[in-house]
């Protein structure tokens, strides 16, 4: 989905690099919430702050990678619980039973946090585009208001089926600014910069001295495959595997796991609750064959689930995890 940012305010419009970074952000939010509801969700951006309140949620985004820095999120109780609702597929409360601290319970506070951060993970892909490299973004509660001043700040507005208003606000830090703006300048002069010129051959050699002539690779030191005509990748040892990348493969994800008694087992009964041993907010295994060859973060893509991968393992090194 492609959207561009309502400028409320244009006095307070940041810089066109800081725009693409906060339009990711609207962008990731409206497409993740129509997923999960089903239905569009669009949000309007005003490049100015919302009304503080005591009872604000804070949240740190650090980025890493192709740009360093942080960006802040703030929105109200009310916000928050609207957005869990929608996250959970939950009915909305009424406007008077919301809007207090005590209204979030510990679980409405991890449904939000796994929100934002599969918003922040759908935002990396897009910024990554733009900045040119990848992008990885962690977020984190903030117990207190940020200490720096923000160089560029939106907030983005919707309002649910009652008419209620859900707004969340973005501020980025003055160093993710500067490293955003160095970034885009130095790819806009990589992509300025003349090609390196390639010597005509129909203008002969640049000079009158012999050219040494490459002598022919011997017939024993080409490989068989080479010498058959095949294609595709190698492996170390000189042999063409392309003939198997289109070989189908079956993978797992595995949330995690526990040792059971069998006397336990042989109780199992519908209803009945298996506690795993990964926490909540802990990264999966995706597993090919038993073995585990990527974690990540669980996602849910047009109501099916899915796996954001956040590390790929070396199956080749010693002690590799199975």
């Amino acid at each position: 989905m492609t959207t561009t940012m309502t400028d409320a305010a244009p006095s307070n419009s940041p810089k066109p690099e800081l725009r693409a970074w906060l339009d990711a952000w609207k962008a990731s939010l409206q497409d993740l919430l129509s997923q999960v509801s089903g239905q569009p969700h669009i949000f309007e951006a005003a490049f100015e702050p919302i009304a503080a309140g005591d009872s604000d949620l804070r949240y740190t985004i650090t980025a890493a990678g192709a740009v360093q820095g942080e960006m802040a999120l703030r929105l109200s109780p009310l916000s928050a619980l609207r957005l869990t609702c929608k996250f959970l597929g939950e009915p909305e409360p009424a406007p008077a039973e919301a809007g207090s601290p005590e209204t979030l319970t510990d679980e409405n506070r991890e449904a939000l946090e796994e929100l934002l951060r599969q918003i922040a993970g759908l935002a990396a892909t897009t910024v990554g585009a733009n900045v040119g490299g990848p992008v990885q973004l962690a977020l984190a509660r903030a117990d207190a208001p940020w200490a720096w001043t923000s160089d560029a700040v939106a907030t983005l507005r919707t309002r649910d089926e009652s008419g209620t208003e859900i707004a969340v606000e973005v501020r980025v830090s003055p160093a993710l600014a500067a490293a955003l703006t160095a970034r885009v300048a130095a790819a806009a002069a990589d992509s300025s910069a003349p090609p390196s010129r390639v010597p005509d051959a129909a203008a002969g050699p640049a000079s009158s001295a012999p050219q040494p002539v490459a002598a022919a690779s011997p017939p024993e030191s080409r490989s068989a495959a080479t010498l058959s005509g095949a294609t595709g990748p190698l492996d170390e040892s000189g042999v063409h595997y392309g003939r198997l990348l289109d070989v189908g493969l079956g993978v797992k994800l595995r949330f995690g796991t526990r040792r059971m008694l069998l006397r336990d087992v042989l109780g199992l009964s519908a209803g009945l609750v298996v506690e795993l041993d990964n926490q909540l907010n802990s990264a999966v295994d995706l597993l090919l064959d038993g073995r585990v060859i990527a974690r990540g973060d669980v996602v849910v893509m047009d109501g099916k689930y899915g796996l954001r991968v956040t590390e790929v393992v070396d199956t080749s090194a010693p002690g590799a995890p199975l």
